[in-house]
């Protein structure tokens, strides 16, 4: 199982981290990635039963923050701003806007 964390645009959200399956966390996320946006998520789905079977099993499976042992990706909602942050959609690789490392 992998960890992913949700953040939300809603001003209610609470960042809940969820369980996937392996197959589940490879619709989401590509080969080497890390970070993912809905929006590119659903668009390069070619298969949208699956993607909404693989959610629905997701959103059943969420963990309290303090029996989390590592997050394996994070799923930004709403947030396209964020986007050029993450040009390679890998956490570790996060940038500024001018290209300069975030860490």
């Amino acid at each position: 199982m992998k960890n992913i964390q949700v953040i939300d645009a809603a001003l209610n959200c609470v960042y809940d981290i969820f369980a996937s399956t392996d197959e589940e966390f490879a619709l989401i996320f590509p080969p080497g990635q890390d970070i993912a946006f809905i929006d590119e998520v659903l668009a390069r789905s070619a298969d949208a039963a699956a993607l909404d079977s693989a959610f629905t099993n997701i959103w059943h499976r969420r963990i309290p923050k303090i029996n989390v042992s590592g997050i394996h990706g994070v799923l930004f909602y709403e947030h396209e701003h964020k986007k050029v942050y993450y040009p390679t959609r890998r956490d570790e690789d996060a940038v500024n806007p001018d290209g300069t490392p975030l860490r």
